[in-house]
């Protein structure tokens, strides 16, 4: 596939071509019209933030990354969401055009997989794209490139642009500039990670922006990696221009669910709960975004579950089984970056088959070989853990 590469304020006509051909091909097209939004809804469940496949000069291997999503999605009983471009993809570190390639890889694919998901009488997955860009014109150029390509949803992290200026007034008029010349919109939502901030002096997206943000039809939700307190003030904020189920909150802490949806017993316990329900006004997160889905999409997507029906027993299974993975990509003793997480994904597909280069891009931690040895040892282990412990339905495949 030969990518188009887009620079706002281009050829509107041609634009508007692309647009029209994307319609006819769009994943979303076979269930909805794309051109009619008005009763979309922020999907919920499991959002895999898909690790990016590169080769040593950074660029895309587009058959390997392929592989990527087919796996994430696990004929229908992994992803709810594939997401490509986000701080797992190493979308920070990628040249603009790569990042649009990412884009139109995707959507090309999503298509492919969710034609035998149907089939298969499961649930299509949306495809999501990170659009952020290191400047303003950037993040609206792969904005338009999305909107070309027919992606389901659009994921800007606002903070992270350099001059992004007054973030309201960003989405108020230059986004929605862009989509009255297009003569067409896609949900957005907002990416909160104070990792890829902009200005470190300004970790999160302030409450009253995301308030603010909310009366536009096109804001849906925000994925945010914070305590229960932040995630409960966004959406109390959101609820004063959107009505129930329209703003989702994404727990971008992955590991978080197990708290936020633990069912306490006791008297301390019943306490606990009611002061974690508090802190969120009421309102339960939608969906998680997991980087570790990526190795185990099947395994996540039955834990997202369990943690919505308070499954104690599997709760308590997939927590001991994360935990341990997330505590294999740390390597205090071995290495002046300790935390890896995003090698050994990548590394983890290796092994497993999924893909042939694990490359790292540019400024991204890489394993060493003793870290390397180390990690493939600690992941067989938990892997066979779950596989003992589970149902082999819900153990990932190679795909």
């Amino acid at each position: 596939m030969k990518p188009q590469s887009f620079a706002i304020f281009g050829d509107q006509s041609l634009l508007g071509h692309m647009l029209k051909s994307a319609a006819k091909t769009s994943s979303l097209e076979t269930d909805t019209t794309r051109l009619n939004r008005a009763d979309y809804r922020p999907r919920r469940g499991l959002s895999i933030p898909c690790v990016t496949v590169l080769d040593s000069s950074g660029r895309v291997i587009e058959e390997e990354q392929r592989r990527v999503f087919r796996h994430a999605a696990q004929s229908g009983r992994g992803a709810d969401i594939l997401f490509a471009g986000g701080t797992t993809g190493e979308l920070n570190r990628l040249s603009n055009g790569e990042r649009q390639r990412l884009i139109e890889i995707l959507v090309d694919d999503a298509a492919l997989i969710n034609g035998k998901v149907r089939a298969n009488g499961h649930l299509a997955a949306e495809a999501w794209v990170g659009v952020s860009g290191a400047t303003r014109r950037e993040t609206l150029a792969n904005l338009e490139c999305a909107l070309a390509a027919g992606a389901d949803a659009a994921v800007i992290a606002p903070l992270s642009i350099n001059d992004i200026g007054d973030v309201v007034s960003f989405f108020q008029r230059e986004v929605s500039d862009l989509f009255d010349r297009a003569g067409q919109w896609l949900p957005i939502f907002l990416y909160d990670n104070a990792d890829i901030a902009a200005d470190p002096g300004i970790p999160h997206i302030h409450t009253r922006f995301v308030k603010r943000l909310s009366r536009l039809h096109f804001i849906f939700g925000i994925k945010v990696s914070a305590p229960r307190r932040v995630l409960g003030n966004y959406t109390k904020g959101a609820l004063h221009f959107k009505d129930k189920g329209e703003f989702g909150v994404y727990v971008g802490d992955a590991m978080l669910i197990f708290q936020v949806f633990k069912i306490e017993e006791g008297i301390a316990g019943r306490l606990r709960e009611y002061w974690n329900r508090y802190l969120l006004h009421d309102e339960l997160p939608i969906g998680v975004v997991s980087g570790p889905a990526n190795v185990m999409p099947r395994e996540w997507q039955r834990a997202w579950r369990a943690c919505y029906a308070g499954d104690r027993r599997l709760m308590d299974i997939y927590l001991s089984a994360f935990s341990r993975f997330n505590d294999a990509c740390v390597f205090p003793k071995l290495s002046g970056s300790p935390n890896k997480m995003i090698a050994c994904l990548k590394y983890a597909l290796k092994l497993d088959g999924v893909i042939d280069s694990d490359a790292v891009a540019a400024r991204t931690p890489a394993l060493s070989e003793q870290e390397r040895r180390q990690f493939a040892a600690d992941y067989q282990r938990i892997k066979d853990s779950i596989a003992e412990n589970t149902d082999h339905l819900w153990v990932s495949t190679l795909i």
